[in-house]
């Protein structure tokens, strides 16, 4: 990414994070987190990445209540940042801690084993 294109991913990020708290907290009981924001070289498309921590709903459930709001997210972030286009947003979770907590298990368990295949030795 060039260094605009970060910058304006940054802004991005920063703005959504507090449209995502203040108003739109009440569409899930949980703790929303973006993660990353990906923009496109010509800033139309904004990937965002949300990581989440539920109470009660499921993060699928959650995500799709997000989406469906997305056109009113978009016009709030309109309101928040300068820019002459706003990007479309595309909302998607975040897997990469269940994916370190998978290879973490995983590495525990050939960890476990080749310790067993010591001690028949």
């Amino acid at each position: 990414m060039s260094i605009r294109t970060e910058r304006v991913a940054g802004e991005i990020k920063k703005s959504l994070s507090e449209i995502l708290q203040n108003e739109y907290s009440h569409l899930y009981d949980a703790l929303v987190t973006i993660t990353v924001v990906r923009l496109s070289g010509d800033l139309r498309h904004c990937k965002v990445y949300l990581s989440m921590i539920a109470r009660k709903d499921i993060p699928e459930d959650i995500l799709k209540r997000i989406k469906a709001e997305t056109p009113h997210i978009r016009s709030s972030l309109a309101h928040s940042i300068r820019i002459r286009h706003v990007p479309e947003l595309l909302f998607y979770l975040d897997d990469t801690q269940e994916e370190v907590q998978k290879m973490e298990y995983l590495f525990k368990e050939i960890h476990r084993r080749e310790q067993e295949q010591r001690d028949t030795n």
